[in-house]
């Protein structure tokens, strides 16, 4: 008898356990990236030719890190849900750094206007090559740096 109720107390505490865990995850923020140090500073047109020149040592270095990124605004767009992606490089180059901003920062971007010179913190997540349009290095949940 007194084994078996140390088998349904370890169970209990193990289902309780898998809950708490669970409900955690569930209910997890993800981080403020203003909060957090840059793992590496670039300049875009450095970070474009990176990938372009080499793809695969350029994933290594900067996939899935949080990186700095310096160069000029050329747009600032907003999609149909009211978020806004800040698009960084040259103006007469078809490549570029897109960043979409971070929801909680969206008010920074009303003050800013293309041509002005920023740097943007963000969660590299990939880059699309495209010859046509030019190549793409995407950086999600980007913050303005101060």
């Amino acid at each position: 008898m007194k084994k078996r109720k140390i088998i349904l107390l370890t169970i209990a505490v193990a289902i309780l356990c898998g809950a708490w865990y669970g409900y955690r995850e569930y209910t997890r923020k993800v981080t403020d990236l203003s909060h957090v140090k840059a793992q590496a500073r670039i300049g875009t047109e450095d970070l474009i030719s990176s990938f372009e020149m080499n793809e695969k040592t350029a994933n290594e270095m900067y996939l899935g890190k949080v990186i700095a990124v310096k160069g000029s605004i050329k747009s600032i767009e907003k999609d149909d849900k009211g978020y806004y992606s800040v698009i960084l490089g040259d103006a007469s180059s078809m490549s570029s750094v897109r960043c979409s901003m971070d929801m909680d920062h969206q008010a920074e971007i009303t003050t800013l206007a293309a041509g002005t010179s920023i740097t943007v913190k963000g969660a590299c997540t990939g880059f699309t090559a495209d010859e046509l349009l030019g190549s793409d290095v995407i950086l999600n949940r980007c913050v303005i740096e101060k």
